[in-house]
């Protein structure tokens, strides 16, 4: 008599068929991350906010320190990011954090792709990572293939998800506080974490036990009076409501409407078919007021709108017949072609002037002086390689000017508090060389401000024009 053969159990094949799942999927995702990511490879800077980062980690390297002799309304995760690559790369090039940003979009792409998979098998969780890339890049260029805040935040979102929908909860709380240590929207993922685990006291207690270590680390690695100032309470003016309304609505509607476009093969089978998925509707909910908040509607911050809808329509799919999935998908691809065409033909007139500037400032200086570009566009220090004059990167922390207002309160009185007095130390202390007035006859232009206009007609004369934009040159007494 022979014994029967062996067969593996249940268990044992089911993990083994998990395998060959992921190690066919995930590849695949890999490279349709990286091939969605190539035009970010096209240029060394896409817009302001990854100038301002660049800066920020610069100075960082230097022995700068975070909410102190450096600042933004921003928490530390992602400057942390920057500096870490460039400690890897240098500082002359955004390559490693291009390659951080494929990273995590990737991640977000696989856990997207893992939360399909548990709710509703295995053709959704690959539908569900494929269309979330395909539709990762349906925005203005400058918004989907920067490297900034928004897309080191959607990692963490998902990963929130996935651990709340197994019941994971001090893991979920970690995630919500990475996603919030990204950028403080990033907290908006709580909302749907708490409806999963029905506010019940233990499930909440431990989501508080494990969120509540990485930000205080954060604080303290920091400075805590810094990172509460910065990242909470001294953002009122910013967060609050001032300007035209038309403007906002119209931002608002622009972007939203590109948007539309980028997911217009995810809209029918969301709007038809994906009622009764609470918890993603509820995510959806809680990242449009995070696109809302302050009413700036910069088309990065709908990024976050991107999970939830790619899960919602990969639910909708599960009631059509397969073929209705396959054209879905091919609609994301044909609308993803048409948004990497644009990336790679996009204009570049901002990064042209940027250069520009960066350049006069450098023939015009020497390595080790401090130059302030008075403007909005604080990648010209990055590129001129010079150091600041002021810890204050742009015009915004000093006059509350935002590029998402239009007639908003601008001027020294509505600055962040504090600000201006820190200025004048700084410019005392180390007068910069150059001064490039960058406004254009913006509302922050150095007639509306009498500090700055008091400063340029006391120490600087008048040099010259690059672009519209004036130089000034400090005057040597003896």
């Amino acid at each position: 008599m022979h014994a029967p053969p062996l067969t593996p159990s249940p268990s044992v094949s089911t993990r083994r068929a998990g395998h060959r799942y992921w190690a066919r999927l995930l590849p695949a995702l890999a490279a349709l991350a990286c091939l969605t990511r190539l035009p970010s490879f096209a240029r060394p800077l896409w817009n302001p906010d990854e100038g301002y980062l660049a800066v920020q980690s610069r100075l960082l390297a230097q022995g700068g320190r975070l909410y102190e002799t450096v600042v933004d309304r921003k928490p530390p995760l992602v400057p942390w990011l920057y500096q870490g690559a460039f400690a890897l790369t240098g500082s002359e090039s955004l390559l490693c954090v291009r390659l951080l940003a494929v990273l995590a979009q990737c991640a977000t792409a696989a856990l997207l792709a893992s939360l399909a998979r548990r709710r509703w098998g295995d053709g959704a969780g690959r539908t569900a990572g494929v269309l979330y890339l395909l539709v990762s890049v349906g925005l203005n260029p400058q918004d989907a293939q920067a490297a900034t805040f928004e897309v080191f935040i959607l990692p963490g979102t998902a990963a929130a998800l996935w651990c709340a929908d197994r019941r994971r909860w001090r893991a979920a709380g970690a995630a919500v506080a990475c996603a919030f240590l990204a950028k403080q929207t990033g907290a908006a993922v709580l909302l749907p974490v708490l409806w999963r685990c029905g506010a019940r006291r233990g499930p909440v207690l431990r989501l508080a036990l494990g969120a509540a270590p990485p930000v205080l680390a954060a604080a303290l690695l920091t400075d805590p009076a810094g990172f509460l100032f910065w990242t909470v309470t001294g953002s009122g003016a910013y967060a609050s409501f001032s300007g035209s309304p038309a403007h906002v609505l119209a931002r608002a509607a622009g972007n939203a409407a590109i948007l539309a476009v980028g997911c217009a093969a995810l809209l029918p089978p969301l709007v038809r078919r994906a009622a009764g998925r609470a918890d993603l509707w509820v995510w959806l909910a809680a990242s449009a007021g995070a696109v809302g908040t302050g009413l700036h509607f910069f088309g990065h911050y709908y990024l976050q709108l991107l999970p939830p809808l790619t899960l919602l329509a990969t639910a909708g799919l599960r009631a059509l017949p397969p073929a209705r999935t396959a054209r879905t998908v091919f609609g994301a691809a044909c609308c993803c072609v048409l948004f990497l065409t644009w990336g790679l033909l996009a204009p570049r007139g901002e990064l042209d002037h940027a250069r520009r500037l960066a350049d006069t400032a450098a023939r015009r200086t020497a390595p080790d002086e401090r130059v302030l570009f008075w403007g909005m566009h604080p990648e010209t220090y990055w590129l001129a390689g010079r150091a600041p004059a002021s810890r204050y990167l742009t015009a915004g922390l000093l006059t509350n000017h935002s590029g998402g207002r239009s007639g908003a309160r601008v001027g020294e009185r509505y600055a962040v508090p504090g600000a201006w007095t820190v200025f004048r130390r700084e410019t005392a202390a180390r007068p910069p060389a150059l001064i490039v007035d960058d406004s254009r006859g913006a509302p922050y232009a150095p007639e509306h401000l009498p500090t700055l206009r008091r400063l340029l007609a006391s120490r600087y004369q008048e040099a010259g024009t690059v672009d519209g934009a004036v130089l000034y040159v400090r005057v040597r007494r003896d």
